[in-house]
């Protein structure tokens, strides 16, 4: 397969600094986008939308931790062994982070938001406004796993 470039369109300022696991719907943060490439035209009727979803880089995961094949999520033996395609963990192969958050304000190129799950200093490749439409179609299914994991993500 070919490799593929990317480069930001912005990065994360504020919020945590570390990626902890839980708790996420307290911070706020701002994505600030990059000011050399773009102008606030870019983000005009961003405000219109309550909720945003975030591609993001882990950058701060060390590139030796990856994991390509099955683990338990974090690491709990309560819960079964899934291979990291069927988690979210941070240590993925390709360091991508998607988020939805709560949209609060927009600023210029700043892009203030709450509950965003990425660090300060994150890379933000790509910002999208949430549509409903976009959301799953029908009923949706998870593992009961999953369903403790998140209890107290946001």
């Amino acid at each position: 397969m070919q490799a593929i470039t990317l480069e930001p369109v912005g990065s994360v300022v504020g919020g945590r600094a570390e990626p902890l696991d839980d708790g996420w719907d307290a911070e706020v943060a701002v994505i600030r986008i990059d000011g050399t490439r773009f102008e606030p035209e870019a983000l005009a009727g961003l405000e219109d939308f309550s909720h945003l979803e975030v591609v993001y880089r882990f950058h701060l995961v060390d590139p030796g931790s990856i994991t390509t094949s099955a683990r338990h999520p974090r690491g709990n033996t309560g819960w079964p062994r899934v291979g990291i395609f069927a988690q979210r963990g941070k240590n993925r192969p390709n360091l991508l982070g998607v988020s939805r958050c709560r949209l609060l304000a927009v600023d210029g190129l700043d892009i203030h938001v709450r509950g965003l799950d990425a660090v300060d200093g994150s890379p933000v490749l790509d910002v999208k406004p949430y549509m409903a439409e976009f959301g799953p179609q029908g009923e949706t299914v998870q593992p009961e796993w999953a369903t403790e994991l998140m209890r107290a993500y946001y």
